[in-house]
């Protein structure tokens, strides 16, 4: 087994290492605006997946998803080399929608914000169904008459009898 330290050191290292050769090696016209997002690889340091986003149009992310797949060989023999493993990992590059996730959750959080602000309109114009006190309150007057009559009752007669 490999060490997950180990194997998120060397995610880290790919990641790195394939931006740094897009940037400066591979000349493709294809290739648009790029950011590497994140690397993974697996627990057996055989495959690697990088994920990638693009600055433009469905047209300018299949033209750099074509020019990463034609840059393949070398930006694997350069991450082997200087991974210095027994074996070069394959690359797998996927575009990372995080745009499109981030443009999702506005959407849904616009729609809670109106669906909120609705439920308070409706709020502000509601009635009671019944009374607006649903529980029996029960007059001061008479609880101060019945705790009379009750220490009344409750006292014995004094003097009296002594028989």
């Amino acid at each position: 087994m490999t060490d997950p330290a180990k194997v998120r050191r060397h995610a880290e290292r790919i990641r790195e290492l394939v931006a740094s050769v897009v940037r400066s090696q591979i000349k493709d016209p294809r290739l648009g605006m790029i950011t590497i997002t994140d690397a993974r690889i697996t627990a057996d340091l055989r495959d690697a997946t990088v994920f990638y986003t693009v600055l433009g149009d469905a047209a300018a992310q299949a033209s750099t998803a074509a020019a990463l797949e034609s840059a393949k060989g070398l930006l694997r023999s350069t991450v082997g080399k200087a991974l210095g493993l027994r074996h070069s990992p394959t690359l797998t590059f996927v575009l990372d929608d995080v745009q499109d996730q981030v443009k999702h959750i506005d959407d849904l959080l616009a729609a809670a914000r109106n669906a909120d602000a609705e439920v308070q309109r409706l709020a502000a114009r509601a009635e009671y169904a019944g009374e607006a006190q649903p529980y029996r309150v029960e007059d001061e007057d008479e609880d101060d008459e019945n705790a009379e009559v009750e220490e009344t009752q409750d006292e014995e007669p004094r003097g009296g009898d002594l028989r």
